[in-house]
């Protein structure tokens, strides 16, 4: 929120955990609302609501609290969106293209990253998006490559690789 405009953006904010362990032992939940409650108080806005998801993976846009967030932007609820960092929302170069051709395009809703200092309003802004999207993505399909390789590795030198069931 770089202008004037942005002390009268009504907004919602989203926060992601990827894992179970995160939500219920970590403290990036708490620190994302952090960060985002303040940096909306620092720029004057209205933060509507926070909504979260916790234990729930940026793979897919399929996620019960960013459905809900949806929702509300379609209902009028909010102005836009803050998010800590623009990897809670998604790492997905095409799941972000989705939202911002729907939501965030042309002026309709207003997409703000606290740490990478997004502002959909502009074009710059738009583009350091779509920069970052990219970069997201790639660093998800490394990981996985990376993986792939350490088990491939691991199943080399005979050790067993699966899921351990467990009785109950």
């Amino acid at each position: 929120m770089t202008n004037a405009a942005a002390a009268t953006s009504r907004l919602l904010a989203y926060a992601r955990v990827s894992t179970d362990e995160q939500a219920t032992t970590g403290v990036s939940l708490s620190a994302q609302r952090e960060r985002i409650e303040s940096y909306v108080r620092l720029y004057g806005g209205e933060l509507i609501d926070v909504v979260v998801d916790a234990g729930v993976s940026a793979k897919t846009l399929r996620r019960p609290g960013l459905e809900r967030l949806l929702q509300q932007l379609d209902e009028g609820e909010a102005d836009g969106v803050v998010v800590a960092k623009l990897d809670r929302l998604t790492r997905s170069v095409r799941d972000l293209g989705d939202l911002v051709e729907k939501y965030f395009a042309e002026g309709r809703f207003v997409l703000l990253s606290v740490g990478e200092q997004i502002d959909t309003r502009s074009a710059g802004g738009r583009l350091v998006l779509n920069l970052l999207a990219s970069v997201s993505q790639w660093e998800r399909e490394t990981i996985g490559e990376r993986t792939k390789v350490a088990l491939q590795h691991l199943q080399a030198q005979g050790a067993h690789i699966g899921v351990a069931a467990h009785a109950g």
